[in-house]
């Protein structure tokens, strides 16, 4: 199997774990990298960055803010999902505001999609 990597996303990828939203920074603190599973933040896929990946899993979790609700978002992210599923990813997309008002829900629905026990 290839790896897919566009080097030229590197530093915006960087970037991006270097000014981690608070959502973003509370998944990946409290949860993420608690577990038996390796996560990476900011993983590039292709041409895309993606919030945070599970490779062993094929698992992609993405905290989505109200830019992603605005202009041609919604169509972007419809087609850089159906993309990352045609490379067999599961992308699971949750909104801040539900992780802000549900962050146990939000961490049970990855831990059952990860199949963890």
């Amino acid at each position: 199997m290839r790896k897919i990597h566009n080097k030229n996303l590197l530093e915006n990828a960087r970037e991006l774990r270097r000014a981690q939203t608070p959502q973003e920074r509370k998944l990946w603190y409290e949860f993420l990298c608690t577990l038996p599973l390796r996560f990476t933040r900011q993983k590039i896929i292709d041409k895309y960055i993606v919030d945070f990946c599970c490779a062993s899993k094929k698992i992609i979790v993405e905290l989505d803010g109200s830019q992603h609700y605005e202009g041609h978002a919604p169509e972007y992210d419809a087609e850089r999902d159906q993309y990352l599923q045609s490379l067999g990813y599961v992308v699971l997309r949750y909104t801040n505001i539900e992780f802000d008002r549900n962050f146990c829900g939000v961490c049970e629905d990855i831990w059952n999609h990860l199949g963890l026990e």
